[in-house]
């Protein structure tokens, strides 16, 4: 992911579901190369991550 979709995500109102490395995480603050992000599943464990490394997640519904 780039930086600038990361911010985009970040100043969103609406919830956008990001995975950092398969992980669903919160991003907390994004700068040019990095983010601070930490797991939904364990909000205090912050940690400072490559963008790279992170993925916007796309969630299907299958009720059509």
């Amino acid at each position: 992911m780039d930086n600038k979709r990361a911010q985009e995500i970040l100043d969103s109102i609406t919830m956008v579901n990001v995975n950092y490395r398969g992980i669903p995480v919160y991003i907390k603050d994004v700068n040019e190369h990095e983010a601070t992000v930490f797991p939904l599943d364990e909000m205090d464990h912050e940690q400072i991550v490559d963008l790279h490394g992170l993925d916007e997640v796309n969630l299907i519904n299958n009720n059509d």
